[in-house]
């Protein structure tokens, strides 16, 4: 097998566990017949789709595995369906997955399904349904501001017809976008005076994670503080968290798992709170989300070649992914459809999403308390959704 993640650049935090969770695969029984091959994106696209290739022509993997992000999942995929080479990812909302990778992304008579490429994720409905739900928990004046990048996630997540803007206006929202920035930017001056302007209560967005720590520190100093921030992919992470002192305290995000989910893994038996403490246990670092999900990927890959006869059959191997029906450590995996349009079900199968804050202990480290599970009460929450301030 190949596996591609951001082990290097300002995605990196998402590969953070992959070492702990490909070496306690190798391990396992259920890994004890598979060598993975593993390649780094360096957090770039063109970088994904060259080690992609690298691992089917020089290496002549079976099945390739990638994670987080549509600037690491979409090339992977692509060069795999090009090569029909069956390929899993996950880490990154549906709607970029598989409209980010049509010839005519604007065109939806255009869609076709994929042959060789399947995903498990949450998708952009849900992290609206999550934030909005989140929101509506505090008293705000609905005006939200929106720091969208150019990139996958960024132009998915503000596009006017599939992302946030027509769900929001329905909901009563209003939203104030200043339009997509580059990733990297080092001044957000535009828009916090815009949100200003508006008089924001709430802040979302889905930027990278230094991008989020300037407009955090550049917001706090031109005097902008919102109720609410609920930020996607930035805030992911502990160590981001940590890295703006106090000003981090009841940041709120999206929870795609978390040791309190109530799922275990199919392949070593262990619950997610078991694996998120021998992975702390480990390594000394505090669990993160990518965990769970990495995991599942393997999970997957198990699962998927313990079903065929032939690993070196493409077809064979597609067929058996398609058929998946698995209770994984991220929940159940399977391609039925439900809760998707009929266009992408053959190729996307979701998994739960909930609402979570960061509280700062007095040590200043952060705890990331599940505050939202509306559209999912089978996972717990332990808190209720405060303003910033």
């Amino acid at each position: 097998m190949g596996y591609v993640s951001p082990q290097s650049g300002p995605l990196a935090a998402f590969s953070d566990a992959d070492q702990f969770i490909i070496d306690g695969f190798l391990k396992s029984e259920a890994g004890a017949n598979f060598e993975v091959i593993v390649k780094d994106s360096q957090s770039n696209p063109n970088r994904a789709a060259e080690v992609a290739k690298e691992l089917i022509v020089d290496d002549e993997i079976d099945m390739m595995l990638v994670a987080s992000t549509p600037e690491t999942t979409n090339p992977v995929a692509t060069t795999c369906e090009a090569e029909e080479i069956p390929v899993i990812s996950t880490v990154a909302p549906w709607q970029p997955y598989f409209i980010g990778q049509q010839g005519n992304p604007g065109d939806p008579d255009s869609w076709r399904p994929f042959d060789y490429s399947f995903h498990f994720f949450w998708g952009l409905e849900d992290v609206i349904s999550t934030f909005t739900s989140m929101w509506n928990q505090l008293d705000t004046n609905k005006s939200v501001g929106a720091i969208f990048p150019n990139d996958g996630d960024g132009n998915a997540w503000g596009d006017p017809n599939v992302g946030f803007p027509p769900v929001l206006a329905g909901k009563g929202y209003s939203l104030t976008d200043t339009g997509r920035y580059q990733n990297l930017t080092d001044d957000f001056s535009a828009q916090i005076n815009a949100f200003k302007a508006a008089n924001c209560d709430i802040v979302t967005g889905v930027p990278i994670p230094p991008d989020f720590t300037t407009f955090w520190t550049q917001a706090k100093q031109q005097g902008f503080n919102p109720k609410v921030a609920s930020i996607g992919k930035a805030i992911l992470f502990p160590q981001a968290v940590e890295a703006l002192g106090d000003q981090g305290h009841n940041l709120s995000s999206e929870v795609w798992w978390s040791p309190t989910h109530p799922f275990t893994s199919s392949i070593t038996k262990q619950s997610a709170g078991e694996l998120a403490s021998r992975y702390s246990s480990a390594t000394g670092n505090q669990w993160t989300q990518p965990i769970g999900f990495v995991h599942a990927l393997f999970e997957m890959a198990a699962d998927v070649m313990g079903r065929v006869d032939d690993s070196r059959n493409p077809d064979e191997v597609a067929a058996a992914i398609a058929a998946t029906q698995l209770n994984s450590i991220v929940g159940r995996i399977a391609f039925d459809g439900i809760g998707l349009p009929p266009f992408v079900a053959a190729n996307v199968a979701k998994t739960p999403l909930v609402g979570g804050q960061w509280r700062m202990r007095e040590d200043g480290s952060y705890d990331l308390v599940i505050v939202d599970n509306s559209d999912h009460p089978d996972i717990p929450t332990n808190g209720t959704m405060e303003e910033i301030s």
